[in-house]
Formats: structure tokens, C-alpha cells, sequence
């Protein structure tokens, strides 16, 4: 049963509340020079666990096939848990020579038939069901699926009206996991080249091309991929109402051609959920985010779909108005996806973008759209996010308001703070140091002196900016206002359920930055 919205007058005061609560908890966060307490079960994630291996994966094209390779070593159980799902999309563009089939829905019924042992969960979002229609040989590969016993295909309806299912998860055995921003569906796969034209682009069955794709996740191991396994079984019951067995226990192998950022090292599960009648919000996601903006010293880099988080604005525009803030560096795509979503995003990213620069004296916020050699403008989907070189997050979180607290989603954060390795601070600015050198068309070392020489990212950005690939500054397109009054109200893009119904029963980024100013002066 979905969640019903309640009265506008009972939600004003528990979001006006809530809103001083998390600010606060900046504040303290800031303050607090050894970050070992930075992750806080029940407060800004659900649980701590080991990660035996790790390692970030950027772009589809590697991922697909680590994937496919993590998943022919399967023995008892795979967790398919994704926003999307299309069983035509290619998992390895060069396995002619591999065993069992490319394409991923005949790959999985040949998997399930070679290993009688093996059972496969797959759970999509049901409101993207109406896509299923019109993708050729998939309605045919899922009616198979219905009549063998071992592949189980089902549609997750257990959300908050409005809200999405945006899980980007993969479990293997409890043994390895893949968690991060990479639907494994149609147009989202990429190489690191991110060329103008590619052939291998193409959507399947039309075969029309799309543009350049920029996207990460994660790969783990050890007790971390367990939980993850256990956070998926918990999904699929709250969908389908049916407690999914635990796997027994197997030490799967790591996939040997991918390299192994860190090891032993500990990490964050925070979670974002939509009230329903039989759960109860969670707001792990949004509370982090804040935290880990609160804990910056030097620099935060942001790569993310959108920009139109109204809490992580305002925690951004705190920040700027201090004597010496952290630079703030964030990649987006020129434009949103669709045409609905740049009608959405695009105006509340203007309006945003706008106000916080009236709250930076100092000239330390910037966004930048990455650009292919010829122009041609690469989407952003990934969702990373990296405070100085200590601490790294990883998910399917976008920085809108949705993604606080209505949407389902799972993120993953190391904190280099809570262990004694340098090489984990060494790794993490190594990877903002690789991902500015793809995004600059420049090698990773180039970047690294530069950051070394300057200490600073803006200026190693424009001092590396040039002709062909690169980062191009955000420019604030033209909007009606009729565009711009939707954006500031939510009403398409709300935290909850109930500001659906009532987008104004939480003050929005205009009015905070309005009071701040008065009190200013």
C-alpha cells in the first residue's frame, strides 16, 4: 500500500526541524578535527563493513565486462538490482572467443542451464515496465525466464507515490558486489575515450547512435559484498513479499584483470528511502553529504547528474561564506537527459548555481560540463564524490532533492581518516586526479603537478582548459520565470512524498539565503 501525504500544516514544523538539525550537524562535523566519527550508523549511514578488495570503476565498458566475468563464477545466487534492465544490452564487445553468449539476457538463461545450482534475482523499477513494450527480443527472453524455475524476474511497486526505485546493485554469492551509478541497460555504455562518434554506441535492436557516456561504480569484496547482498534480499521482500534464502558461503575469486585500489579497508552503506506505510523513512544519503561538506578542508569534487539538492546548496553556500572555504569543484552534463528532466533540472541548477554565487566572496565554487575532442558534450551520470584526498563516496545518488528522501537509492564512502594506510589518501587523490585528466584530455601526471604546484583545483582546471577535449565552464541558460517558479516549488523534483503535494511546507534555498543576508546586515 503506498504511503498517503499528510496535511500540510502537520509537515511544517518536522521539516523546518529537521532542516536546523542537519545543518547543525555541519557545523559540528566542521569542528571536529579527527574524522574517525565521521560515519555514524543510524545517523549518516546504515552500517560499517570491511571491504576485503575495492576498486572504482569508471565508465561501462569496463564494468560491463568485470561484471560478466564476476558472474560466470557464480555458484549459487546473483542480485540484479537496478533502476533499469534491458536484456539486449552487449557485456563484453570482445568476448567472440569467451564462453556463452554477449548479450546479457541470453548470457543469464545460459549461465542459470550450465549451473542447475545457480538462481538468479532480477528487480526492476515497474514504472519504467511500459519501456519492456517496445524493446524487441526482450518481452520474449522474460516470458522464458517465467517458465524456468531458477531466474526470477519481478517488478519493484514498494515506494512512495512518485518516488523510484534507483538501486544500481550487483551481488554475486555474498562474495563480490558492484554498487555505483551504471544501470545495466540500454545507452548507458561508454569507453574512457568518450569519442565524438563510436560504432560500438549504438541502441540495440535500431542500432541508432547515442553521445558520449561518462558513469562509475564500484566493485568489493569480502564482508561489505555481504551486506550488500543483504540489503538487496531486504529490497526484494519489500517488493515482492518473499524472504529470499541467504547463499551459502564461497570465496569467490576477484576478477583478475581488475586492478585492486584498496584493500581491508573499511566502508560506509548509506541509504536513502521513501516513507511507505510498512517502512519507515531513511535520510542516511542526505545527512552524509552534508557531513562529509562539513569535514572539508581544501577541496570537495563533485561528479554528479544534477545539481539541484536545495540541503547540499545550502550547506555549500555555508561553506563559502567562510574567511578561507574549500574550493568546491562540480562536473555536470550541459544538459539534462530529457526533455522533461531539462524543463526540471536545468532551471533549479540555474537558480542554484545563481544564488550560491552571491554567497562566494572568495571565488571558490565552480561548475564545469566536459566536452569530446571534436565538441560534442559527454553526458554525466556518475555520482562521486571526493573531500580532499580522504574521503571518497560512491552511489546512485544524484545531488537533487529526490534523491534525499524519496527515491531508494545506495551509496558506498571510504574514509581514509579511520585507518593508517597513506596509501588509501594517495589512491583517492590519485582517482580525482585520473578523472580530471579524462575530463581535460591530458595525462593523469600533468594534472598531479599541477594540483601539487597550485594546490588548488580551479586553477589547475584553467590552467589546463583548452581546444578539444576538455572542461567548459557552465554557462546559466535563458529560462522562462513560469520555469524558474517550478524549479524553486519542487513540485517535479520533491525530498518526500508529501512536498508533492506540498512543495512550499519547507523553506526553499531562496528564503534561507534571504534570512542569512538580512542577518548579515
Amino acid at each position: 500500500m503506498r504511503h498517503m501525504a499528510r496535511a500540510p500544516e502537520d509537515m511544517t514544523s518536522e521539516l523546518h526541524a529537521r532542516l536546523s538539525k542537519i545543518l547543525s550537524t555541519s557545523d559540528t562535523a566542521r569542528r571536529v578535527a579527527d574524522t574517525d566519527a565521521l560515519f555514524q550508523p543510524d545517523r549518516n549511514c546504515w552500517r560499517l563493513e570491511t571491504a576485503s578488495q575495492a576498486s572504482v570503476i569508471i565508465d561501462a565498458d569496463d564494468y560491463f565486462r568485470h561484471a560478466r566475468k564476476a558472474m560466470l563464477a557464480a555458484r549459487h545466487q546473483i542480485l540484479l538490482i537496478g533502476w533499469d534492465f534491458d536484456t539486449r544490452i552487449v557485456l563484453d564487445s570482445n568476448s567472440e572467443s569467451h564462453e556463452g553468449p554477449r548479450h546479457i539476457g541470453p548470457f543469464l538463461s545460459w549461465l542459470a542451464r550450465r549451473r542447475p545450482e545457480l538462481e538468479i534475482f532480477i528487480l526492476k523499477w515497474d514504472l519504467g515496465a511500459i519501456k519492456l513494450l517496445g524493446r524487441g527480443s526482450t518481452l520474449f527472453r522474460l516470458a522464458h525466464w517465467v517458465v524456468q524455475d531458477r531466474i526470477h524476474f519481478r517488478l519493484d511497486h514498494e515506494h512512495p507515490a512518485g518516488a523510484s526505485h534507483h538501486h544500481k546493485i550487483l551481488v554475486i554469492d555474498d562474495s563480490l558486489a558492484f554498487c555505483g551509478g551504471i544501470d545495466m541497460t540500454a545507452e548507458r555504455w561508454d569507453t574512457r575515450e568518450h569519442r565524438d562518434e563510436d560504432d560500438r554506441r549504438q541502441r540495440p535492436t535500431t542500432h541508432r547512435d547515442y553521445g558520449p557516456w561518462h558513469d562509475a561504480t564500484m566493485a568489493v569484496a569480502g564482508p561489505l559484498a555481504k551486506a550488500l547482498g543483504e540489503h538487496g534480499r531486504a529490497r526484494w521482500e519489500a517488493a515482492c513479499g518473499k524472504p529470499l534464502p541467504e547463499p551459502p558461503a564461497v570465496d569467490l575469486d576477484w576478477p583478475g584483470t581488475l586492478p585492486v585500489m584498496f584493500r581491508d579497508q573499511q566502508f560506509a552503506i548509506a541509504r536513502t528511502r521513501g516513507a511507505t506505510d510498512a517502512q519507515s523513512p531513511l535520510r542516511e544519503i542526505e545527512q552524509l553529504f552534508v557531513d562529509m561538506i562539513g569535514a572539508a578542508e581544501r577541496h570537495i569534487y563533485i561528479e554528479s547528474q544534477y545539481f539541484a539538492s536545495r540541503i547540499v546548496a545550502e550547506a555549500l553556500a555555508d561553506r563559502l561564506q567562510e574567511p578561507d572555504p574549500p574550493e568546491i569543484v562540480v562536473i555536470n552534463p550541459k544538459a539534462a537527459g530529457g526533455w522533461l528532466e531539462e524543463k526540471v533540472m536545468g532551471p533549479a541548477r540555474a537558480v542554484l548555481v545563481e544564488h550560491i554565487g552571491k554567497h562566494d566572496p572568495t571565488g571558490r565554487f565552480r561548475i564545469y560540463c566536459p566536452v569530446a575532442a571534436h565538441g560534442t558534450d559527454i553526458y554525466v551520470h556518475a555520482k562521486i564524490m571526493i573531500v580532499d584526498d580522504r574521503i571518497l563516496r560512491i552511489g546512485s545518488a544524484n545531488l537533487n532533492n529526490r534523491s534525499m528522501g524519496l527515491d531508494s537509492e545506495c551509496d558506498l564512502a571510504l574514509c581514509a581518516d579511520c585507518c593508517d594506510d597513506e596509501r588509501v589518501n594517495e589512491t583517492i587523490a590519485s582517482l580525482r586526479a585520473d578523472l580530471l585528466a579524462e575530463h581535460l584530455g591530458v595525462d593523469q601526471d600533468i594534472v598531479e603537478a599541477w594540483i601539487a604546484r597550485t594546490g588548488s583545483l580551479i586553477e589547475t582546471i584553467e590552467g589546463l582548459r583548452g581546444d578539444g577535449r576538455t572542461l567548459k565552464p557552465y554557462e546559466i541558460p535563458d529560462f522562462t520565470e513560469a520555469e524558474r517558479k517550478l524549479a524553486e516549488s519542487q513540485l517535479l523534483d520533491p525530498e518526500s512524498a508529501d512536498n508533492g503535494f506540498e512543495p512550499q511546507s519547507r523553506p526553499g534555498l531562496l528564503t534561507r539565503l534571504g534570512r542569512r543576508k538580512r542577518k548579515a546586515t
